[in-house]
């Protein structure tokens, strides 16, 4: 696969004996944006991603902010260019950085592949297979809102478009319903684990975030009550392929939820939980309010706030939302949500209004708690080789001697702009890496 210049157009060979391959870990935003951008810049690129398809937590939003637009109108973009420029692109689904050795110019990487248990050139994405499945799994991809089958495929939109079998619930060969019914023999229930090692010359680490546990934050109530909800639910529940087929309705009984509190830095800039500031909360909560305003126009939402945030042009979509007569902006600490001992089915928010100084109790159909993004590797088992270190959050730091970049929010919270510009950068830092 590899190419003889150096892809920057000036044909400049590359040093004897250093590999031009790029490893990105991590197949989100920000390692689908560094990928490509490497790849076109002549780079041979492999991309390793934990989960069964490309698209990560961008892919679970129901629209991006300030336009409101949603995702796939970028992602589907990059998936053309990364069909587009197959030459370059070996993608790992199911995968995982096990190990690394070598230096700058000269790694050898060890990824673990995970069974899939459907062989991927033969799936037609035909869903027998889930049709006659007969066990249920929580739906990872709406956040446990809803389940699928053990044979499922990972979202409507999914790259590559092929089925996978989840061996913790399938019963495997006692069962073998999905592969007596698969038209192209897809189905492969003996498959194991394997590993395969890689030669590359840079390493882009580019494996996200993860939502803060909400269960953590007990006297917000997400784990006593259905209703309350973290930002990330929320986005599911008004995806039009998410669990209600985009109805904003109420998880415990099905009722429109007309009334939403929205409860920022929920964990966030907190020394029991995340002390910093994890960027996009407010704006996120600010988006979330315009699909219950949309939705329902006769609803009303309340933001309790400490201090908002909207840098940059973003400040002018705060203003237009804040113009809303509906939203109520309320600057206080949340200090509990709790049933409404009345027996309406309500929530009641509690809150310190510090502009007022008067003690705010406030009736809502649903609670949305704004949990901060943490680095997916924060807590997690170094991996051995990798010459990378964390921050006290478990932020990945950039070593630029070694080879090894940092692109999006492993590296700190961003928005999705930013998490482009960023992967941008570090791809070209690691093409010039190579050379």
């Amino acid at each position: 696969m590899a190419s003889g210049t150096n892809g920057n157009g000036n044909g400049r060979a590359a040093a004897v004996g250093r590999e031009r391959g790029v490893l990105v870990v991590g197949g989100g935003m920000a390692g689908i944006s560094a990928a490509i951008e490497a790849a076109e810049a002549g780079s041979d690129v492999y991309v390793v991603e934990q989960g069964p398809s490309l698209g990560g937590r961008v892919a679970q939003l129901h629209q991006y902010f300030p336009k409101l637009c949603p995702p796939y109108c970028g992602l589907e973009i990059n998936f053309r260019r990364i069909r587009s420029d197959h030459r370059h692109f070996k993608v790992f689904t199911l995968a995982s950085l096990e190990g690394v050795s070598g230096s700058v110019g000269d790694y050898e990487a060890t990824i673990r592949l995970d069974p899939r248990y459907v062989i991927a050139d033969r799936c037609i994405a035909c869903n027998r297979c889930a049709e006659v499945c007969p066990v249920e799994r929580p739906n990872a991809f709406n956040y446990g809102l809803d389940t699928t089958k053990a044979a499922y495929l990972p979202n409507s939109m999914a790259f590559p478009m092929k089925y996978v079998i989840d061996g913790g619930a399938c019963v495997g060969a006692a069962c073998n319903q999905c592969a007596e019914v698969c038209p192209t023999d897809a189905i492969d229930l003996s498959m194991t684990a394997k590993t395969v090692t890689l030669k590359v010359g840079a390493i882009v680490l580019a494996t996200g975030w993860k939502p803060y546990d909400a269960n953590r934050l007990t006297i917000l109530g997400f784990a006593e009550h259905r209703d309350v909800v973290s930002n990330v639910q929320f986005e599911r529940l008004a995806a039009v392929d998410g669990p209600t087929c985009g109805r904003i309705v109420r998880p415990s009984d099905g009722r429109e939820a007309k009334r939403v509190a929205f409860v920022q830095c929920a964990g966030s800039r907190d020394v029991n939980h995340l002390p910093y500031c994890s960027s996009i909360c407010c704006l996120s909560s600010i988006k979330e309010a315009t699909y219950v305003r949309t939705q329902y126009p006769d609803s009303e939402v309340f933001v309790f706030y400490i201090d908002i945030r909207a840098p940059g042009r973003n400040e002018d979509f705060y203003h237009r939302i804040r113009a809303d007569e509906g939203v109520h902006f309320i600057k206080g600490k949340v200090a509990k949500v709790l049933a409404d001992p009345a027996g309406t089915g309500d929530l009641v928010v509690e809150a310190d209004d510090m502009l007022s100084g008067a003690k705010r109790r406030v009736n809502v159909d649903m609670v949305v708690l704004a949990t901060g993004m943490q680095p997916s590797l924060a807590g997690a088992a170094p991996i051995p080789g990798l010459p990378v270190e964390f921050d006290e959050y478990g932020f990945a730091l950039e070593n630029r001697a070694a080879g090894v970049f940092v692109a999006g929010v492993a590296h700190r919270p961003a928005d999705v702009v930013t998490t482009v510009r960023d992967a941008t950068g570090a791809a070209l830092k690691a093409i010039h890496a190579t050379v």
